[in-house]
């Protein structure tokens, strides 16, 4: 019975409340079922094709790209390959606060308002057509669908976002209710709440569960602490997402819950960037991205390093994001993957660029090597590291049983050891370590930019 509702949903009811939205998500989905398996020559001459036509709607239809095409030179009919793209600058956070009415389209009707939840201290308004919102939907479908679940099935999201929690009406629910999806909200993390989270979840006995890999992990440690079993509940799968997945976090949520952890990569204002499937490869949606791998000078990396993620997506005519800048970093994978799709991998996703770290001689090296002095105490029941300069960096800690002087100790000089003899490193003891407003917990903020070099350097 449950097989027959779960086709109910994905096959009638969403198709048909995407229709009275005017979204196209089942055509994009069907065509991305089938662009998957082509091979990667194919799916490059989509991708180029499609690049062809969002720039040449850029320059005739968009104010910021028409001034910018025509100061620099740029033709978008003459494009040859990508790897033109090259010859534009960055679209970063900055360019888009002070050009936000020169980036919609002359042609756009009904944008969305969007804005990130600016962890970074800078939050980011944009907006979002139907072309955008379709495409995004239907990349996030396709992958759900690679794991043998689909829309209808029962699903718990542990989410913090403001727009998601804020549309909980009694309409939004009733929806939420026939789709069998419940929403349980990450700002707040107290005992009493994770008692409540984990009934719900019993309750629902969901196929899958979706939320940031902090939050899935924290509440399943909880019901492990409280002795309650959740893995005979039926879960197939946790999709994990808008956070660093950190290995201890994907052997948690697999040990306690009983399933697979699938990551995904990607978000409001870059689209769904890439998504794991069972074989184990990040395949990254290329027939709607264009993804390039940037050093700290802005230059493409050879294949298989590590440098910054900058994202063109295809289906953004409406508000164009064309070279955006994430500030993530990550490399492109060239290995296939065994699934035997043609869809180009990411691997080695380390986060934001402020989640790395700068030692007091200048090494940058990622938030990992300070996390490890912390993370693996028993008498530290949480934590968070923030690098203020390069000469102070401070440490928030949850005090468990046993933490004293000898524990604070040995963090300061593990950090020490990391950052520099003489780097003062300050430790606060909490009562709990709260999320930010979106709901995400991040272990590492570093103030300190990735090129910032000490007062000492020559």
């Amino acid at each position: 019975m449950s097989d027959l509702y779960t086709a109910f949903v994905s096959k009638l009811m969403f198709p048909a409340q995407e229709r009275l939205k005017r979204h196209d998500t089942v055509k994009v989905r069907r065509l991305l079922e089938e662009s998957q398996w082509w091979d990667r020559g194919r799916i490059e001459r989509l991708q180029f094709e499609r690049l062809q036509a969002l720039l040449a709607h850029a320059q005739a239809h968009v104010p910021y790209y028409r001034e910018l095409f025509g100061r620099i030179g740029f033709d978008a009919g003459k494009i040859q390959t990508a790897a033109d793209l090259a010859r534009l600058p960055f679209l970063g956070k900055a360019e888009i606060r002070a050009n936000l009415d020169a980036l919609k389209s002359e042609d756009a009707r009904d944008l969305a308002r969007f804005n990130t939840g600016g962890s970074s201290g800078e939050p980011l308004i944009f907006f979002i057509g139907a072309e955008r919102v379709s495409h995004d939907v239907a990349a996030k479908w396709r992958a759900t669908r690679w794991w043998e679940v689909d829309i209808g099935d029962p699903e718990i999201v542990v989410w913090g976002s403001p727009i998601e929690l804020g549309a909980q009406d009694h309409i939004r629910r009733w929806r939420d209710g026939l789709m069998r999806t419940e929403l349980l909200p990450a700002f707040e993390m107290s005992e009493s709440r994770l008692d409540n989270f984990v009934e719900r979840i019993r309750q629902r006995r969901p196929k899958m569960l979706f939320g940031y890999p902090s939050a899935l992990s924290l509440i399943g440690r909880h019901a492990e602490a409280r002795g309650q079993r959740m893995d005979d509940l039926g879960v197939k799968v946790a999709f994990c997402t808008s956070e660093r997945l950190y290995d201890d976090q994907r052997s948690t949520i697999e040990r306690i819950f009983g399933c697979r952890v699938a990551n995904g990569y990607g978000g409001r204002d870059a689209g769904f960037i890439a998504h794991q499937c069972p074989s184990g490869g990040m395949h990254l949606t290329a027939e709607d991205i264009v993804v390039e791998i940037v050093d700290t000078q802005g230059k493409p990396v050879p294949i298989g390093e590590s440098g910054e993620i900058v994202v063109t997506h295809l289906a953004t005519r409406d508000f164009p994001f064309i070279r955006y800048r994430t500030g993530d970093v990550a490399a492109l994978d060239p290995a296939p993957c065994a699934c035997g799709r043609g869809l180009p991998l990411l691997k080695d996703i380390q986060g934001r660029t402020t989640d790395f770290v700068v030692a007091r001689d200048g090494t940058v090296m990622h938030g990992l090597a300070l996390i490890y002095v912390v993370r693996d105490l028993p008498q530290v029941a949480a934590f968070r590291i923030v690098q203020e300069s390069l000469d102070l960096t401070r440490i928030i800690v949850v005090p468990a049983d046993g933490y004293g002087p000898e524990i604070e100790a040995r963090i300061r000089q593990g950090m020490a050891n990391r950052l520099g003899q003489d780097v003062r490193i300050e430790i606060e003891t909490a009562a709990e370590i709260r999320p930010e407003k979106s709901g995400k917990y991040r272990y590492v903020m570093s103030h300190v930019g990735a090129r910032e070099q000490p007062e000492c350097a020559t």
